[in-house]
């Protein structure tokens, strides 16, 4: 990720999207502590409710508009443009402080959020432009930590200066906003610093378009339906803003009913508390966000999206069962990690899979469903609130969303999940460096041959590699009851001596459609330092597809619990294990057992040294 921040443009952008976020929250956190100060129970739910479908709205409004802005024009120059916007609307935020116009303020909150929807494709869709497919995961996991400490800062800041001015001495809602007029040139200031930071953004704009937009057509709705048909086009980016989706409706719900949890619950009534409780779920994301760049050094590593669903829904069900202050900050904390999992990927996914011709409009699109979820879901929460119905009970309800949720993801990214999951588990004790990945080309058959030495060699060569290795295995190990239904997903190929032309078969026609095969010639885990005998079985897969041979040597796994074979000198048990994977130059598919021995052999004598 370090490498990221070098390239132009980069540290500006992230002012921008800070900025961004911390002042449109600001306005959001004086509304709503104003909300919090006056009015209790349902009336406190549905008007937290009505401010948060306020802000939600105008992304279902601006869906095709900003959609066909950030298709047509450079996504720079529209959030130049925005930024100046938002200061025009911030000035009028502060005179309606100032004269303690509440609803005006209130309505306000709708239009800034209007102004937010036309800016978003074009923040987020700047980020594939700015930093490129190489850092796309890593870009959008800097986004999404940048919005959230932003996010949380706001938070914090502007609910710490609304206390210290309001405390608990104003009865009105019109007296509560004169007294925090102040903070409006605050708001003020934020948006001029980020229209100015927006002014200096390189223009990444890589191809033109001659896009008219038609009012008729927008107000006839046809320009809605053909841009969903543009965002279902691809169901696995559909699917993902589906998931996206229910994510957000959870959270929007969750932050809607937990004040009122907390002071019916708790018996708690500072609104500084309440928001950082809340705000906590702000540093959970930071580190989630990080830790899907991390894991996402390779490719985009989308096993991670089931965990945090897995993560989400089992801290939904906690927090309803939670009675003290204490468990329900560790819980936000949590659940903010696992939304960082959750985010990162797939908005990082979402912008890879989709045409830059496209992305303005799909990324509209992703935020015009996620808000009609959003906005659907606070409907329900403040209909649910107005018949009577306790936050403890839509937390469970919210739960149960979350499940479902989970069981959408588990369908799409099983297998990843399964690669993710082991992945976890291995570096608790392993830590993995892989050199030469470059040497394996993913647009033809690949056959990779090298040595064997522990049972966790499959797991060790698939990590780096998105692309599915099909690794032909011993068919008494592939039938093991428990172990059959992982090799059949993972595309194994089971081989034995009775029946291996038929496995050598099904290698070369895995092959002929550009997959990847795994086999060790060795035939069986090494007991020894050195490489056995190379068997030639491969030798006799037909050489008619388009391929080539890349050998690897795998190093640091000798003495371990896995291996057979002693290690030279003993290892801290504390101490990680260091294992070192080295992909050879691609190779003749005609190479045979004795001239690949001997490069494999090389390869370990020049990295032993």
């Amino acid at each position: 990720m370090g490498r990221m921040f070098a390239i132009i443009g980069v540290i500006n952008y992230l002012g921008v999207v800070f900025l961004n976020a911390f002042t449109d929250l600001g306005h959001k956190i004086i509304i709503q502590n104003t909300i919090f100060k006056v009015y209790d129970g349902e009336t406190q739910i549905i008007l937290t409710s009505v401010v948060n479908a306020l802000i939600l709205l105008p992304f279902i409004l601006m869906f095709s508009p900003s959609g066909f802005l950030a298709d047509k024009y450079a996504k720079n120059i529209i959030m130049k443009h925005a930024s100046l916007l938002a200061v025009a609307i911030t000035l009028l935020i502060t005179l309606s402080y100032y004269n303690g116009w509440f609803y005006i303020a209130f309505g306000l909150t709708f239009v800034l959020a209007l102004q937010s929807a036309i800016y978003a494709p074009a923040k987020y869709g700047y980020i594939k432009e700015l930093v490129g497919a190489k850092y796309i995961c890593s870009g959008n996991g800097a986004v999404q930590a940048v919005t959230t400490v932003a996010i949380l800062g706001g938070i914090i800041f502007y609910s710490v200066l609304f206390e210290n001015y309001v405390h608990d001495n104003f009865a009105t809602k019109e007296e509560i906003l004169q007294v925090v007029a102040p903070l409006g040139w605050l708001l003020v200031f934020g948006s001029v610093v980020e229209w100015f930071l927006s002014t200096t953004l390189p223009n990444r704009m890589t191809h033109n378009t001659k896009k008219k937009f038609d009012y008729k057509r927008y107000i006839r709705g046809e320009y809605l339906f053909k841009n969903l048909k543009i965002v279902k086009r691809k169901p696995e980016v559909f699917e993902a803003i589906i998931v996206l989706s229910l994510f957000w409706s959870i959270s929007q719900v969750i932050l809607s009913i937990f004040g009122e949890y907390a002071k019916s619950e708790l018996g708690i009534t500072n609104a500084i508390t309440v928001q950082g409780v809340m705000a906590l779920a702000g540093f959970g994301i930071v580190a989630g966000s990080i830790l899907a760049a991390k894991f996402s050094k390779y490719y985009i590593n989308m096993g991670l999206v089931s965990i945090g669903s897995v993560g989400i829904m089992m801290v939904v069900f906690l927090v309803a069962q939670s009675d003290s202050i204490e468990a329900l900050a560790f819980l936000f904390t949590i659940f903010g990690v696992f939304a960082g999992l959750v985010m990162v990927p797939l908005n990082a996914r979402i912008q890879l899979v989709t045409p830059s011709i496209h992305l303005g409009t799909v990324l509209a699109g992703s935020n015009f469903i996620q808000n009609i979820f959003m906005v659907g879901f606070l409907i329900v929460t403040t209909v649910f609130a107005y018949f009577g119905t306790n936050a403890e009970s839509l937390f469970y309800f919210m739960g149960f969303v979350a499940l479902y949720m989970t069981v959408t993801v588990f369908k799409r990214y099983l297998v990843m999940t399964f690669w993710t999951t082991l992945e976890l588990l291995s570096m608790i004790g392993h830590k993995y460096e892989y050199i030469g990945l470059e040497n394996i080309p993913l647009s033809k058959g690949v056959l990779l041959l090298g040595n064997h030495v522990s049972w966790l060699d499959w797991i060790i060569l698939q990590l780096p590699l998105n692309k599915q290795i099909n690794f032909m295995m011993d068919r008494e190990i592939y039938n093991w009851r428990l172990f059959n239904f992982v090799c059949r997903k993972g595309e194994a190929i089971p081989i034995s001596s009775k029946a291996s032309k038929d496995a050598f078969k099904e290698a070369h026609s895995r092959l002929l459609k550009g997959k990847i095969v795994a086999l060790y010639p060795e035939g069986k885990i090494s007991e020894t330092h050195e490489l056995g005998k190379f068997m030639k079985g491969y030798e006799l897969i037909d050489k008619d597809y388009d391929g080539v041979i890349v050998p690897f040597f795998i190093s640091g796994l000798e003495g371990s619990l896995f291996s057979r074979c002693r290690a030279k000198s003993p290892k801290s048990f504390f101490k990680r294990r260091v294992i070192t994977v080295y992909f050879g130059r691609p190779i003749s598919k005609e190479t045979k057992a004795e001239e690949l021995q001997k490069i494999i052999q090389e390869m370990k004598d020049k990295h032993e040294k």
